[in-house]
């Protein structure tokens, strides 16, 4: 079932941005922010029914926030607030980003689970610039979504966000990683670490 869940959400967060504009195209803001509210309630409580209480609010407050901004514009019938989703969660995640970089920055978390043996000194200072560069990213992902919300342009919006947005936040993956093989050199056994691996011979230091 948490599989599933799983599945389910992602699928949903990829086709969001369709579902609303074919839901905007035929009904009311009203209509789709209900149906929005009744998908997502019930996920965000499956999915997080055993967060420590103490976690709560981290895990929760990009859903309560998404699901207060859409119950707005459905009490409004106003579909600017529908469209405003795509802000709050790239907010969020700005705001996370941000966060992490006070302690341990959110890549070099997510490197040392790939990395359990540790990271080096420019390992480790590479994940706060790319962390850095989330946070840019994000920013400016907000602003243009913002920006397409208040036009009311739903197929502008959504040619955006499900769409040229991915792209995007799939580039900078791809950039990522072909400067992280680029400055260390450490490959692993993947067909597309070995063909870089000829490209970017390893320097034979780690580093």
């Amino acid at each position: 079932m948490k599989i599933l869940v799983s599945i389910l959400t992602a699928v949903l967060l990829v086709l969001y941005p369709l579902a609303i504009w074919a839901g905007l195209t035929y009904l009311s803001a009203r209509s789709v922010g209900l149906w929005v509210l009744a998908l997502l309630v019930p996920m965000a409580a499956y999915r997080f029914r055993h967060a420590k209480r103490e976690d709560l609010w981290a895990v929760l407050r990009v859903p309560l926030v998404v699901a207060a901004v859409v119950g707005l514009g459905a009490a409004l019938d106003d579909e600017r607030f529908v469209l405003a989703t795509p802000v709050v969660i790239n907010v969020g995640l700005l705001l996370t980003f941000l966060a992490s970089l006070r302690g341990t920055p959110m890549i070099e978390r997510f490197a040392r689970m790939q990395q359990p043996d540790g990271l080096s000194a420019p390992q480790v200072a590479h994940c706060r610039q790319v962390t850095w560069a989330w946070v840019v990213f994000f920013g400016l992902n907000a602003t243009v979504a913002a920006a397409l919300a208040l036009a009311g342009d739903v197929g502008a919006w959504a040619a955006y966000n499900g769409g040229v947005a991915y792209g995007l936040m799939g580039a900078m993956f791809a950039a990522e990683y072909l400067l992280r093989k680029y400055r260390f050199r450490e490959y692993g056994d993947g067909l597309h670490d070995r063909l870089l691996a000829r490209l970017l011979p390893p320097k034979g230091d780690g580093c």
